[in-house]
């Protein structure tokens, strides 16, 4: 019994120094230095001393449009484009129209005193030191009907009877009427406002009128003569207003004055004027008419 707790006593103290013997495990910690490099920027103000810039003032040595259909404008720009470009070439034109005409020396003739006619004409404008600002020179014929017709042969007139030339010879009067054909020369000073264009203008017209008188031929009064207007020219005024339907149209209306010295039909056989008189007559005419600009 003793020697079992002997033997039991020496293996216990075996076995704690046993143990003490032992290594012992450590745990080691490695640590890594990691340096991490960054860029920083730094921002500061810059004070600028402002400097005055100096240009030459702005000369125009040219004007020119180029290639209007490639520009972005607006309808009025393209308008007012087009219209500059419009002074520097003419443009030409045809016109129509009808009126009335009252001249002061058929009065005593006939109780009708307006005469009905109708008009062609042709004319060239071009503007003049502002768009707007054009003249306007223009050739028209009118034809104008008749407000009486004297007829010897058919009823008796305020003209029948037998004339004589300066060297004696015989002359019956036949027929006369105030049908006849006008041809106006005109200049005219024209404005442009929007679609109005008012005007006024000096002209120049001849009017052909024709009377039939019976004059001998080998001493016998059997030969229908005419006596026609002399080549005199009148002198007046116009005044009138256009106004512009579309763009190559136009309405035109008019009102033209005349002075007539005298009225005189001769014949270049017979010294003979039917008219002798030296009194200044009065020409009036209003019309109606409407114009056309001729494309290029």
């Amino acid at each position: 019994m003793l020697l079992r707790k002997t033997i039991l006593l020496f293996s216990l103290i075996l076995i704690i120094f046993t143990s003490a013997q032992r290594k012992k495990t450590d745990t080691i910690y490695v640590y890594e230095k990691v340096i991490v490099y960054d860029t920083i920027y730094l921002e500061k103000a810059i004070n600028l001393k402002p400097v005055d810039f100096k240009f030459s003032s702005l000369k125009i040595q040219e004007r020119e449009i180029k290639a209007i259909n490639d520009q972005k404008t607006d309808d009025l720009e393209l308008e007012e484009k087009i219209k500059k470009l419009k002074t520097k070439s003419f443009q030409y034109g045809i016109e129509a129209g009808m009126g009335f005409k009252k001249a002061s020396w058929a009065e005593m003739l006939s109780e009708k005193n307006q005469q009905f006619g109708q008009n062609l004409g042709i004319w060239i404008s071009k503007s003049i030191i502002d768009p707007k600002f054009s003249l306007m020179l223009s050739a028209n014929i009118y034809y104008w009907n008749s407000t009486f017709d004297l007829d010897a042969n058919k009823e008796e007139t305020y003209l029948d009877g037998f004339y004589f030339s300066k060297d004696d010879q015989p002359l019956l009067f036949q027929r006369f009427n105030n049908k006849h054909l006008e041809y106006v020369l005109q200049l005219k000073a024209i404005y442009e406002w929007k679609n109005l264009r008012p005007f006024v203008g000096f002209l120049a017209n001849k009017n052909s009128y024709k009377m039939q008188f019976l004059v001998p031929k080998n001493n016998v009064l059997n030969k229908l003569d005419d006596f026609k207007s002399s080549n005199q020219v009148n002198f007046g005024f116009s005044l009138g207003l256009q106004y512009r339907i579309f763009d190559r149209f136009l309405i035109d209306m008019e009102y033209q004055h005349y002075k007539i010295k005298n009225l005189s039909l001769k014949n270049s056989s017979f010294d003979f004027d039917i008219f002798k008189t030296n009194n200044t007559f009065a020409e009036r005419k209003i019309s109606l008419g409407i114009s056309y600009f001729i494309p290029k």
